[in-house]
């Protein structure tokens, strides 16, 4: 089965784009699944629940979905006991594990398309690949769902130090419940606690496909080698030497950050939990220094027991004032080595315009080193801009969770944590325009301008033409539009002489006498047959330049059957001749 395309006729099999698609969803959701799961594992998260559930709605929440926990506990009959919690932070390790496979896969069923791929293609190839794994969303979203009941008896309540509770407790609403309640706490061994979760099923599908046509365009926008349709040959140019080179740094920022937590692992206590979370949220971390290194400021609260999740300074910096937002000079406050986190992002900016710059082509002129940088400097700019609100946006935290036990808090802890996204923006545009600019002209000092460009971006790959071109039937031998080739060579760049040649050598009966009168029976000068080529200096034409099919070969006459003499005619046969006589021996007689 196939369709054709609309622009170039080529027929392009949906069984292709099919398997392709199906890879692509398929090993992105196998990454996914396997991190999440490894993760979780390390964490030691398998032990109050079922990992299967859990590790569906780790990847749902890493593509873009929506998880909401819920809670109820019930002791002594009373009911009303609830946990509140909500929850919003994207498990980044979850989702780049499956972003760079799916991204992988697809590009690489483009790659087989040729230098250019038709609209029709692309749209089909991508529209195949969201359809895919928002079906495969669906299947997750549905078996995310699960209810951890926690026993009483495991608390280990009954071996508190005390009497117990007074018999007086007045409660508003309830009146007095202390002859309810029992002399010690380890009666609440009957109690049980249920806390569940549930993937949101229609926000899971609705993000996860906005997450999988970002995943794409993004691919699309980096990737230098890979075709895209006529027509947008400037984003060959314009947009991927700049987009690859801060994909490219970012992913190096991330392995950064793994180096670092497997050195923390190897002096603590419990190296698996920081094992784990690495892998599920070194990302988030990463990217959350990436702005705050360029001076974005942030603003953030915290309070309970989730504070002492967050690194240092940030969770003494959080408990102090929430009034004020989060920068990097206000951590540095707290804690000098700060300041290295702005060194680190500024040296990764001035690698990403080095990379710019060696991978945007380069056309080495005088004076044109100036004209260049200022070309990086804007594109690396605007490039900057729209990257750095996403990562501000992605590594936004928001977590709230909440105990109420007949109306009264027992326990409350939450955090907030958003970056200003106009800053953001504007910051990003200075910061790339800077580093572009300086990694242009430190390139161009060094002789690097331009030296890995992609041939894409250069132009140097051959275009097919729009239209097909049926091939033309050569015309006859020696016919006057006959392009040179191997029967109708091209003529020679200089006259024959026919002094040197000796193919042109005439014999003493054709050759012209001195005074110009030509011998009878001698050819005159110049073409004779259809199709031969005098040469331009009046001289017979050379060997070159004579046609090797003159024209239509006419055999000649065949020639008449001599009639048979017949006995009536000349007389009788005459008798045939007698042999000779053989020789004699040569001796004695």
């Amino acid at each position: 089965m196939s369709y054709e395309t609309a622009r170039d006729g080529r027929r392009l099999p949906v069984g292709d784009v099919l398997l392709s698609a199906i890879a692509a969803v398929s090993w992105a959701l196998i990454g996914m699944a396997g991190v999440a799961a490894l993760g979780l594992h390390l964490l030691e998260a398998d032990a109050s629940g079922s990992l299967g559930t859990m590790t569906a709605a780790v990847v749902a929440l890493g593509a873009g979905g929506s998880v909401t926990p819920s809670g109820d506990v019930s002791a002594f009959g009373l009911e009303g006991a609830e946990a509140e919690t909500a929850l919003q932070i994207t498990p980044l390790g979850v989702s780049l594990v499956g972003a760079l496979l799916l991204a992988w896969f697809f590009l690489r069923s483009l790659r087989g398309a040729g230098v250019v791929i038709s609209p029709g293609e692309l749209v089909a190839r991508a529209g195949a690949v969201v359809v895919l794994f928002v079906a495969m969303l669906g299947g997750l979203a549905w078996a995310g769902h699960d209810v951890i009941t926690i026993d009483g008896g495991s608390l280990g309540l009954d071996q508190l130090p005390g009497g117990g509770l007074p018999d007086d407790v007045e409660v508003p609403g309830l009146g007095d419940i202390g002859g309810l309640l029992p002399d010690r706490l380890g009666d609440l061994a009957d109690a049980n606690a249920k806390v569940g979760f549930t993937v949101d099923t229609v926000p899971t599908l609705l993000g996860g496909a906005v997450w999988v046509l970002g995943v794409l365009l993004i691919a699309l926008l980096a990737s230098r080698r890979t075709p895209l349709p006529r027509g947008w040959e400037a984003v060959h140019r314009l947009v991927r030497p700049a987009a690859s080179a801060l994909v490219t740094v970012l992913l190096v920022a991330v392995l950064a950050g793994l180096a670092a937590a497997a050195y923390a692992a190897t002096g603590d206590d419990h190296p698996k939990r920081i094992a784990g979370a690495a892998l599920l949220g070194a990302p988030n971390g990463v990217w959350l220094g990436v702005p705050i290194g360029l001076f974005v400021p942030w603003d953030g609260s915290a309070s309970g027991g989730l504070i002492q999740f967050l690194p240092a300074p940030l969770d003494e910096l959080l408990s102090l004032s929430s009034d004020q937002p989060v920068t990097l000079g206000r951590l540095a406050e707290l804690d000098s080595r700060v300041w290295l986190l702005g060194i680190a992002t500024a040296l990764m900016m001035l690698y990403a315009g080095v990379l710019t710059a060696v991978r945007t082509p380069f056309v080495r002129e005088r004076g044109a080193a100036l004209g260049f940088a200022g070309r990086c400097a804007l594109r690396l700019g605007i490039v900057t801009a729209l990257a750095l609100p996403l990562l501000a946006w992605l590594t936004g935290v928001s977590v709230d969770a909440s105990l109420s036990v007949l109306g009264v808090d027992a326990f409350d802890a939450g955090i907030e944590l958003h970056g200003q996204l106009g800053m953001a923006l504007l910051l990003g545009a200075l910061w790339g325009a800077g580093a572009g600019a300086a990694g242009a002209l430190l390139a161009c000092a060094a002789g690097a301008a331009g030296r890995r460009a992609a041939p894409l971006a250069r132009g140097d790959a051959e275009v097919p033409p729009t239209e097909p071109t049926e091939p033309v039937a050569p015309p006859y031998a020696g016919g006057p539009e006959q392009p040179p080739g191997p029967y109708s060579p091209a003529p020679s760049y200089r006259p024959s002489n026919p002094d040197t040649n000796p193919y042109l050598h005439l014999p003493d009966g054709l050759r012209e006498p001195e005074d110009g009168r030509r011998h009878p029976g001698a050819r005159p000068p110049g073409p004779q047959r259809p199709g031969a080529r005098p040469s331009e200096s009046g001289h017979p034409p050379d060997v070159y330049g004579a046609p090797t099919v003159a024209g239509p070969y006419t055999p000649p006459p065949a020639p008449k059957p001599r009639p048979r003499r017949g006995p009536s005619q000349d007389g009788p046969p005459p008798p045939p001749e007698e042999p000779p006589p053989p020789p004699r021996p040569r001796g004695r007689p």
